[in-house]
């Protein structure tokens, strides 16, 4: 499990790296943002000066206010919400890991219970856990993490199980059983504006503050007793001498940090991918105002 923390370590590290030239622009600022309060406007006479009239009107003239929206009803709010599901289940970073437990509409509507076991389901059978458990697993045996498993296939296939089933069942009690009882919302919520700082913040403190159904928010019960959970029930399949408290409590923050890690990169790829994007683009056109220059000038049109 050493390797596994550095590897950890290093992955944040990463993100923050590749991260910082997007952000040096943006000012530290970790205060609420609130909207400044409207001016009001006086109505004004052709010369400039305000007329007796409209300044005695009655409040009965004034416009009414906007009339609210129009609460939905639990039929209508469960069809919204199954549609901003099935976009989400198409999110990727980089086209391989799957962002499907992420959402940057932060009025997403709740998800009803059948909708987090369906979100967990979708997630637990992509491509892309079993591709992650393959490369822990790598590095576990690569640092002879868990000797009793031995080396060779068969121990690369017992810590490729065990590391996939640690995903596999941290994340259906988290995200599915516990979310669904305590009525907290699985999905991390992206932020995308704001300081570099205050993003990082919110991206960690993820693991461990949640939006709840009715829509306010609190601690992320669900998720730090799901990793907990996971790595309790991981003593039935781990080597003996891994069985114990330090052990469990070992692989519960090892996953926390792993989630960290995922939230940092889902919440900073696309400041990447268009700082790359302009790169691109400044490339393409400083080529192109090369190849112009060099081209000589057509000769002048013969005068009639």
């Amino acid at each position: 499990m050493a390797f596994n923390g550095w590897f950890s370590a290093a992955s944040v590290a990463l993100v923050l790296i590749l991260a910082g030239p997007v952000a040096r622009s943006q000012p530290v600022d970790l205060t609420l943002n609130l909207p400044d309060s409207p001016t009001p406007s006086l109505p004004q006479s052709s010369s400039g000066s305000s007329t007796p009239a409209a300044a005695g009107q009655s409040d009965s003239q004034a416009s009414p206010p906007p009339a609210p929206a129009p609460q939905l009803t639990p039929e209508e709010q469960r069809k919204k919400a199954q549609e901003q599901l099935e976009q989400q289940e198409h999110q990727r970073v980089m086209r391989v890991m799957a962002t499907f437990n992420t959402t940057g509409n932060k009025d997403a509507a709740p998800l009803t219970a059948g909708q987090k076991y369906q979100l967990f389901f979708k997630s637990a059978t992509d491509p892309w856990p079993f591709l992650l458990a393959a490369f822990l697993a790598g590095t576990d045996q690569a640092d002879n993490s868990f000797p009793q498993y031995g080396q060779g296939l068969k121990g690369y296939a017992k810590r490729f199980g065990a590391s996939y089933t640690d995903y596999f069942v941290g994340n259906f009690f988290g995200n599915a059983v516990l979310a669904s009882a305590l009525r907290e919302d699985p999905r991390y919520y992206q932020k995308g504006t704001g300081s570099y700082v205050g993003r990082a913040l919110w991206a960690a403190s993820g693991t461990v503050w949640c939006k709840r159904d009715s829509g306010t928010w609190g601690p992320n019960y669900a998720n730090v007793m799901g990793n907990m959970v996971g790595a309790a029930i991981s003593n039935f399949y781990y080597p003996a001498p891994n069985r114990t408290v330090g052990g469990t409590l070992e692989r519960g923050v090892s996953v926390t940090a792993q989630a960290i890690i995922g939230s940092e990169v889902i919440e900073f790829w696309p400041d990447l991918v268009r700082r790359h994007n302009r790169k691109q683009a400044e490339k393409l056109a400083r080529q192109q105002g090369a190849t112009t220059t060099s081209q000589p000038a057509a000769p002048p049109s013969p005068q009639p």
